[in-house]
Order: structure tokens, then sequence, then C-alpha cells
């Protein structure tokens, strides 16, 4: 290894085998801020019901940050003509490279305890809409705060001269982030490598195959679609590899069905929220500025397992510490139908004052329309076509839209017998 600046490390990684860093990726998953995601578990408290899904946001994020380099440098192999037509020059490429991999590597900072699971805390952003903040907004205003020094006082930042404003704009899709922008499906987007990472991640240690799906085959056809009369160049995947798209979309279906909605984890996520909700002050988290910000730092998966080993967190974080969850009794289809929610009414009145808690999932896979992945066509027009003209499956695949219903356990046995004399 080279001394100084131009050091590397790597980390061994469960699923790509080792991950490279340079100094400066290095000096940044080194501050406290960033530690912190060693802390938070990536899937909550999905290890009740699957074990060895103990990984954390932490090993994910390197994960991601390996993944779109992948991607970065799949794009630059076969279009570097295309974006070099759309105006991109050598050295912006070279730079928007380095931007990528920061931008993944620090994507995720601004995660609660536990994940999405406590993400229905974090404060009000819109009192008239009621929309929240989301752990985005957390994490571009967390980049601003705590890694500025780190981004830009570092000897490797000379030939790029990013600011940790540049790195937050492009998180947040800023116009501010200027041509960068056209590389944010690669850390969100419908082919991007946050699903990417966390399907494989997860579906690994969680010991199941439903989230596996070819990855070496869309790293090796991914491209620049070239611009069009409406807008720039786009991310889009060559003929050859819809299907691994296809692939990806299926995988990302069965691992909400099989694993995200299942009916044990859901309803921890449901404890963790009413148990969080007791032990934050007015409920929720911190909003993401100022000094509320380091506020909300504080708080991680271990602050809020040993308030719970205290006994804090009233019912629901009883229930968390003793492992007695609320019982599903009943739920619908995954695409119900006016009958099953008719059903569904007859089953709340039913329940009555037993129903403890009813959980939706609303899930979409796929969005049509100017967010449809482009596929170029394996002809002499190389044509750009949407993937869902190519894939029967991902035009036809419907939204979960399943409802389950909830009981305490020592109701489950009246709860039963309501139903089935409903």
């Amino acid at each position: 290894m080279a001394t100084g600046a131009h050091k590397t490390y790597e980390i061994r990684c469960p699923v790509y085998g080792f991950i490279t860093l340079n100094d400066w990726e290095w000096q940044i998953i080194s501050q406290p801020a960033y530690q912190r995601l060693r802390r938070i578990r990536q899937l909550a408290w999905t290890d009740y019901v699957f074990p060895g899904a103990m990984h954390t946001r932490f090993e994910h994020s390197l994960g991601v940050m390996h993944m779109a380099t992948m991607l970065y440098d799949g794009v630059m192999e076969r279009s570097r003509d295309i974006l070099q037509a759309a105006g991109y020059n050598e050295d912006d490429l070279k730079r928007h490279k380095a931007l990528v991999r920061l931008t993944a590597l620090l994507h995720d900072v601004g995660h609660a305890p536990f994940s999405h699971a406590a993400e229905e805390l974090m404060t009000i952003r819109d009192p008239d809409a009621g929309d929240r903040y989301q752990h985005e907004h957390y994490s571009a205003n967390i980049v601003r705060r705590c890694f500025g020094d780190v981004i830009e006082n570092h000897p490797l930042n000379r030939n790029c001269g990013f600011s940790a404003e540049d790195v937050a704009n492009l998180l947040e899709d800023k116009p501010e982030a200027g041509e960068a922008l056209f590389w944010r499906d690669l850390i969100t987007g419908q082919l991007d490598a946050d699903r990417m990472d966390y399907l494989l991640r997860d579906s690994l240690h969680c010991g199941v195959s439903y989230g596996r799906y070819d990855w070496q085959r869309l790293v090796h056809t991914i491209v620049a679609v070239p611009p069009t009369v409406e807008g720039g160049p786009r991310i889009g995947v060559m003929e050859g590899g819809w299907h691994a798209a296809e692939g990806l979309i299926v995988a990302r279906y069965f691992m909400f069905t099989q694993v995200y909605f299942h009916k044990t984890r859901v309803i921890y996520d449901h404890h963790l929220q009413n148990a969080l909700s007791a032990l934050l002050p007015g409920g929720h988290f911190p909003p993401p500025t100022g000094e509320a910000l380091d506020e909300y730092l504080r708080w991680d998966d271990w602050r809020v397992l040993g308030l719970l080993a205290g006994g804090d967190g009233g019912e629901h974080g009883r229930r968390l510490s003793s492992r007695d969850h609320f019982r599903e009794v009943t739920h619908t289809p995954e695409s119900p139908s006016s009958e099953d929610l008719a059903r569904l009414n007859d089953w709340r009145t039913a329940l009555g004052d037993l129903l403890a808690a009813e959980i939706p999932a609303e899930k979409s896979w796929y969005k049509m329309g100017s967010a449809d992945v482009q596929v170029l066509a394996d002809t002499p027009t190389s044509e750009a076509k949407p993937l869902s003209t190519y894939s029967s499956i991902v035009r036809s695949t419907p939204p979960i839209e399943q409802v389950r219903l909830y009981v305490r356990p020592e109701h489950r046995a009246d709860a039963v017998a309501r139903l089935q004399n409903s």
C-alpha cells in the first residue's frame, strides 16, 4: 500500500468479498456520526423471525458504495462517448466518480434507531399536509453539519474541490448538483445501488434466497441511454440485461412479501414505534436542523435497548423485551378485491375492542411512466423502450395492499371465535 493520502484499505464483505476504500473515505467512515451506523440494525427486530438478520447500516452503506462504483464503471465502459457528446468532459467524469462514491457512502447516515421502523416518529415537516421528514433529509443535513471538514480538507479533495454541500445536494436531488444529477439514479432509482445491495445483503443474513438476482449481469449491461428531445441522457440497460432488471424487481417483490412484511416482523415494528414514542421527548425525534441534529445523533439502537432493559417504553417496551408480541388473527389477500375489503370491515366489527393493531402493507414494485427503466435495443437504430414493454411480469404485477389484524395474545382464542361466528 502507498503511504499518506494515497493509502488504501480493504474491508472484508460477506457479499462481495472485499471492499476497497481510499484514505479520504477511510477518514469519513471513522467519524463518530458514521460509526453510529454500526449501532443501527439494518432490519430492526427481524432477527426475532430470522435470527441471522443482525447486520447493520454500516456494512450496508459500504456495500452501496461498492455497488455504485461497479455500476459507474459499467456505464463508463459502454457509454463514455454518449456522455462526452452530452457535454461531460474527462475531468467531470473523474470528479463525478469520486462524488458518487462519497454520496453512496453517506446516503444512510441519517437513519433513526432500528432504521425504517422508527421513521414514523420523525418530526412533522409540513403540518398542513402532515408530511414527515424522511431519513434522507437527516442524512443530507448531517453531511452538512458533521462531515464538512473531513470532506473538504482532505488532500485527495484537491483535484475534486468538493464541499459537503455538493454531497448533500446530490442526496437531495437539488438542481445545484448540476450535471452530477445524472448519476443520482445509481444511488436512488429503480435500478439503484441501494436496493441492489440491500436485497443481496438482507437475503444473505436472513438465510433466504428470495433477494437473489443476477447483479453481475446488470453491472455488465448498464448503460447511458442517449438523450432525447425531452431531456438529457438517462441510466438504462442494454437489451441483453432486461431479464436481469426484471429479476431484481421480482426479487424485491418476494423479499417484501416473505421477509419485510412477515406477520411477526411487522408487529415488532409496531411495538417499537409505540415504545419509542413513549421514550422520546414529545413522542418524536428532533428535527434535522442545527443543534437538534446533535441530539438526534445521540439516539441509536444501544440507547434504546438500554432504556428498554431498564423497564421504560410502557406496554410496548415490555412486549419487546419479553418477546410477547401481539398475534395476527387474520389478513386480507395481497391484492384485495372489493369483496375482500367488505369482509375486512366485517372482521373489524366482529373483533371490536379486541382489535389491538391493524397494519397495512402498501407497496408498489415498479413505477411506470417517466420513471420506467429504459432498455437500449440491440438493433442498428439502438432504440430505447421502457422495461414494461419488454416484461409482462413488470407490466402486470399489482401493488401489495394487504392488511393484517392483530390482538393481544391473551385474547387470541376469543378473537378467533368471534371471527368464526361473524
